[in-house]
């Protein structure tokens, strides 16, 4: 069974994950696009039960495009985003997939909000796409 290690810059705040992500997804709203300083954000969804969160965290709230709470939980240091909280959807915690620091993550298997993808940005061919 995998095991892997998201860390935020300063490495005070970290997650660590056993087994495969449940969804590994790319989202191009505009706020994804403010929130991590690129043009889409990426994030792994995993169960609950398999993450051990270590370290300090500060909370953002969102409120997404559809209505639905996001909890950001930051590192109160560097800042980085480490891990949020889904409304509605209690039993997963997302991870962004760039705090595993892993060039060999899985590849996303959806891609939302794709009205809002920059025009040279190429999801997966096979990946779910919903505009």
């Amino acid at each position: 069974m995998s095991q892997r290690l998201a860390s935020c810059s300063c490495g005070q705040l970290t997650a660590q994950v056993v087994g495969e992500p449940v969804r590994v997804s790319i989202c191009h709203c505009l706020a994804c696009q403010r929130r991590t300083g690129s043009v889409f954000g990426q994030q792994a969804r995993f169960r609950r039960e398999q993450v051990v969160l270590a370290g300090t965290s500060t909370e953002y709230v969102r409120i997404g495009d559809e209505g639905s709470q996001v909890r950001f939980h930051f590192c109160p240091h560097c800042g980085a985003t480490v891990y949020y909280e889904l409304g509605g959807l209690d039993e997963y915690l997302a991870i962004p997939v760039g705090a595993f620091a892993d060039p060999g993550f899985p590849a996303p298997s959806v891609s939302v909000y794709e009205e809002r993808m920059h025009s040279w940005v190429v999801p997966p061919a096979d990946a779910e796409h919903i505009h």
